[in-house]
């Protein structure tokens, strides 16, 4: 495993094809009552046999839910 990046003399910095951003482990409240508010309507929706938020739909289609995919 790699040692964390301290400083701009790491080797990474120098690479043409790395993009090195800060990571930012930090949500506020708020974002956690949206995402988890949307998460909840996306599982009473499945519930309901109407699924939202389907990455791939055609899944749906062997789980016998093909109606209602938003």
């Amino acid at each position: 495993m790699k040692e964390p990046v301290v400083g701009t003399r790491d080797p990474l910095f120098a690479l043409d094809n790395v993009v090195c951003t800060p990571h930012l482990g930090y949500v506020t409240r708020d974002e956690y009552e949206v995402q988890f508010s949307d998460i909840f309507d996306q599982i009473v929706a499945y519930a309901a046999g109407k699924p939202i938020n389907v990455v791939n739909p055609r899944v749906l289609e062997s789980a016998g839910l093909q109606g209602g995919v938003g």
